[in-house]
C-alpha cells in the first residue's frame, strides 16, 4: 500500500509539475493560448488636482503655464484612429503597392471593448504609437514622400526594406491616401545603420532638417517661416528672448538654423533650434521620476505619463505664458469648434487611449547588447565607482532621479522641500532651460542605461559620440563639436560634466568599455 500511495503521490506531484510547467509556457510563450482578463484602472487625464502639479515651475516662474480648464478639454472631440501603412523610399515600394493602398477601405483599428487582456492593451498601444496625429502635411507632404532629392538632402535613414519609418500612409477614405505626421514613433524611433529599427530608442529622424527643406522652397513664404519659428519656439516672457529674435530675422536666417541641428536631437514645440534638446530615450522610462530634459513635467504614475502625452500632442500650445498663447487665444471664443492654428489642438486622445499608449512605452525593451562584460569593463566599473560616478548614475537604475541647477539659476528654497533636487551645478549650457517655454533652470539626471545604442550625447546633442564625452579638447574654444554646432559656428568648447577628463588613457577606455555594457 505505501509502495502504491508513494507512486500516486510522485504521479500527482508529475501532473502538478506538467501543468504548471505547461501554463507558465504557455503564458510566457504564447499569451494568446491563454487569457488572463485585465481590466485597467484608467485614471482621469486632466484631472484639475493633479495637472495642478504635474509641471514644475518655469526658471521664469510667472510665466509657467496655465493649461486650457477641464471643461475645455473633454470638449475636444476623440481622435479616430485608422489603420497606416508604411511609407517606402522612391524606388523601394513594392510593385503595385500604390495601386493597392487606392483599394484599401479606412479601417478604424482602436476599440477599447475588444481589449481584454494586459496584452491586448500593449498591443493597441503600439498601434497608437504609431498612428499619426496629421494628415495635412505638417512636416512631410505627399510630394516629399516621392522626391529622391528629399530624401538625399535630408540623408533619411531607410529600414534594410527601404521603409522610411517616421511617416505613415493614412486612409481615412477609400481611394484616399494621406501622408501621416505627427505620430510618437516619428521622433521616437531610430534605425541603425544596418537597417534595424529600435522603437522607443533615442531616435534619428533628421525632422529639422525635413523642416528645413519645408520652408527653403521658393513657394514658401518669409511670413510663413517667420510664423512656423515663432509657434515653435516664441519664449517672449524671457528677457531679450532669443527665440523671438530668430523668429523676425529672414528666412534664410530661420532655414540655416533649421539646417544646423543634427539628427538625434529635434527641436519640439516650446524648446529652441538655439538649444535644441537630444531626443529622449523611452526605454526604461517608467523608472523615470522627471521627464523633459529639463524636469519639466513629473511622473508619479501612469497617469502623469498620460498627461504628458496629451500635453505634448499638442495642448502645450493652447498654454497661457503669463498672457502668451503660441496658438493665439482664438480658442477661448470659440470653444465648441476647439480651433487653433497648430494640428494637435483641435482633437484629443481619449482616456483609453492614452492609457493604451502609456502601457506600450512602459513595456518597451532594450535590444541585446553585444558588449558582454570583460576584464576591461569590469575594471572600468572600478573606475566608475572611484570617480564618483555613483553620485549621479546610482545603480540599477544608473540615476539617482534627481535634478540639478543650470548655470545661472538660483534655487528656490521650497523647491528643496517638493522636488528630488541635488543642489550642484555640472556645468553645461544653460541655455535650453533658462531660454525656452520648457525651461525649469533644471537638467534632470539621465540614465546610462541604454548609451551604447544612444547619441548623440548632452541634452542638446553637441557630442555625436559616447567617446567624446571623455574627450578633453572639448573645452578648448578651437574644438569642432562632433554633434550640434549652430548655424555658422566652426568650433566652440563644449563644457561642463568634466568628470574623467583628466582619467589616464588605460581607465578611459576601460570607463568606457563599462558603459557600454549597461
Amino acid at each position: 500500500m505505501k509502495q502504491l500511495l508513494s507512486a500516486l503521490s510522485i504521479l500527482f506531484l508529475n501532473c502538478l509539475l506538467l501543468g504548471i510547467f505547461s501554463y507558465t509556457t504557455q503564458t510566457n510563450g504564447d499569451q494568446a493560448n491563454v487569457l488572463v482578463p485585465f481590466t485597467p484602472d484608467i485614471p482621469r487625464t486632466w484631472d484639475s488636482t493633479a495637472m495642478a502639479t504635474v509641471e514644475l515651475p518655469l526658471a521664469t516662474s510667472k510665466a509657467s503655464p496655465k493649461h486650457v480648464p477641464t471643461s475645455y478639454y473633454y470638449q475636444l472631440p476623440e481622435r479616430v484612429i485608422y489603420k497606416n501603412y508604411p511609407v517606402y523610399a522612391p524606388g523601394r515600394e513594392p510593385k503595385g503597392y500604390w495601386e493597392w493602398l487606392k483599394k484599401q477601405e479606412p479601417q478604424v483599428v482602436f476599440d477599447p471593448a475588444k481589449l481584454k487582456t494586459e496584452a491586448d492593451w500593449i498591443k493597441a498601444g503600439e498601434l497608437l504609437f504609431d498612428a499619426p496625429i496629421d494628415l495635412d502635411g505638417a512636416i512631410i507632404s505627399d510630394e516629399d514622400i516621392r522626391d529622391p532629392a528629399f530624401y538625399a538632402y535630408t540623408k533619411m535613414p531607410l529600414t534594410k526594406d527601404g521603409i522610411m519609418p517616421y511617416a505613415r500612409y493614412v486612409i481615412p477614405e477609400k481611394g484616399k491616401v494621406l501622408t501621416g505626421n505627427l505620430a510618437c514613433s516619428m521622433c521616437h524611433t531610430r534605425v541603425e545603420s544596418n537597417g534595424m529599427v529600435l522603437k522607443g530608442a533615442q531616435g534619428n529622424f533628421p525632422g529639422d532638417l525635413a523642416t528645413a527643406w519645408l520652408i527653403r522652397k521658393p513657394d514658401f513664404p518669409e511670413a510663413g517661416a517667420q510664423f512656423l519659428s515663432g509657434i515653435l519656439f516664441d519664449a517672449p516672457f524671457v528677457k531679450d528672448d532669443p527665440n523671438s529674435q530668430l523668429s523676425h530675422s529672414s528666412k534664410a536666417a530661420i532655414t540655416k538654423a533649421f539646417e544646423a541641428v543634427p539628427p538625434g536631437t529635434f527641436g519640439r514645440q516650446g524648446t529652441s533650434i538655439l538649444f535644441p534638446p537630444s531626443v529622449p530615450d523611452l526605454i526604461g522610462v517608467q523608472d523615470r521620476t522627471y521627464l523633459d530634459h529639463g524636469g519639466l513635467s513629473r511622473h508619479r504614475n501612469i497617469g502623469d505619463m498620460m498627461r504628458y502625452i496629451a500635453i505634448n500632442q499638442a495642448l502645450d500650445f493652447l498654454g497661457d505664458y503669463d498672457g502668451y498663447i503660441p496658438a493665439g487665444d482664438q480658442h477661448k471664443t470659440r470653444p465648441e469648434a476647439g480651433k487653433s492654428r497648430f494640428t494637435g489642438t483641435f482633437d484629443r486622445h481619449s482616456e483609453a487611449q492614452l492609457y493604451a499608449l502609456a502601457k506600450y512605452v512602459y513595456s518597451l525593451k532594450p535590444p541585446v547588447n553585444p558588449n558582454k562584460p570583460t576584464e576591461i569593463s569590469k575594471r572600468g566599473e572600478t573606475v566608475f565607482i572611484e570617480q564618483g560616478c555613483v553620485s549621479c548614475h546610482t545603480p540599477p537604475l544608473y540615476t539617482n532621479n534627481m535634478l540639478t541647477p543650470a548655470d545661472g539659476f538660483t534655487v528656490p528654497e521650497d523647491h528643496l522641500k517638493k522636488y528630488d533636487i541635488f543642489d550642484i551645478s555640472i556645468g553645461t549650457d544653460p541655455g535650453y532651460t533658462l531660454k525656452t517655454r520648457r525651461g525649469t533652470g533644471y537638467y534632470k539626471i539621465p540614465s546610462l542605461k541604454g548609451v551604447w545604442y544612444r547619441g548623440p550625447f548632452l541634452h542638446d546633442g553637441s557630442l555625436a559620440k559616447l567617446d567624446d564625452m571623455l574627450d578633453p579638447k572639448r573645452l578648448r574654444d578651437d574644438y569642432i563639436p562632433t554633434g550640434f554646432k549652430g548655424a555658422d559656428v566652426k568650433t566652440r568648447a563644449v563644457r561642463g560634466h568634466e568628470f574623467g577628463l583628466e582619467l589616464s588613457p588605460t581607465d578611459r577606455n576601460a570607463l568606457l568599455a563599462f558603459l557600454k555594457t549597461l
